[in-house]
């Protein structure tokens, strides 16, 4: 039913299309699952993160034609960026004991869209001048593969906020919070990266490189947490 609730709300405020509604009460439905009410809280801040920057600066953004179309974030979109939050949390349902490693690789998925998100969105609306990240040349605000000194910096904000609100729901232990938070902004840099080369050559889409870059910061928790797991163990 929460999840329901949320995809309404969602829809109401136009921040995502019916595909994108359907797509979010999927990816909630199977946090809930796999962690019960406190899944849903990283979910809900992430959703509050995005609606927030991508509304700040609008204006702007829309002089610079980078604005996000108002009609929402499409199935493809969410699904680009929580698939892997959602693929991580699943087999946590039925594996319990597996569930302090695969739900660090979630919470790690969506630090990085998180991340990701309001880096772009934040860094349109309120910087002076972007780099791209593989040479550090001036570029226009919104090309693929560019970075600002105000996007970088709220992103690593915006992926340390999911990060905490993951451990104080108690989805995960707060000594893996660091650890998250680190995998979520290297999976942004890795996001302006793949943008810089692939998407500009025309290799890969927007969602696909969306997609990937979640796929990696979950993989880094995953992995990471595994070892310290067995070593402490």
């Amino acid at each position: 039913m929460i999840a329901i609730v949320f995809a309404v709300m969602a829809r109401f405020m136009g921040a995502v299309t019916d595909g994108g509604a359907m797509a979010g009460v999927l990816v909630a439905f199977v946090l809930m699952l796999a962690a019960g009410f406190a899944g849903f809280l990283p979910l809900f801040v992430l959703f509050l993160l995005t609606v927030i920057s991508t509304s700040w600066g609008y204006a702007r953004k829309q002089r610079l034609g980078v604005a996000e179309r108002r009609r929402g974030r499409t199935a493809g979109q969410v699904v680009a960026n929580l698939g892997a939050a959602a693929a991580c949390a699943l087999p946590a349902i039925w594996f319990q004991e597996l569930s302090p490693v695969l739900l660090a690789g979630s919470m790690a998925a969506l630090a990085e869209a998180a991340a990701d998100t309001v880096s772009s969105e934040l860094g349109q609306a309120t910087a002076r001048s972007a780099y791209m990240i593989t040479d550090f040349r001036g570029v226009p605000i919104g090309t693929n593969g560019a970075i600002s000194l105000e996007g970088t910096i709220s992103g690593c904000v915006a992926a340390c906020v999911i990060s905490w609100v993951g451990a104080a729901a108690g989805v995960i232990d707060w000594r893996w919070t660091f650890v998250i938070a680190f995998a979520g902004i290297g999976g942004m840099f890795l996001d302006s990266i793949m943008g810089a080369t692939w998407e500009n050559a025309g290799k890969m889409g927007n969602d696909a490189v969306n997609f990937v870059s979640t796929v990696l910061a979950a993989d880094a928790a995953l992995i990471t947490v595994m070892v310290a797991e067995r070593i402490g163990g």
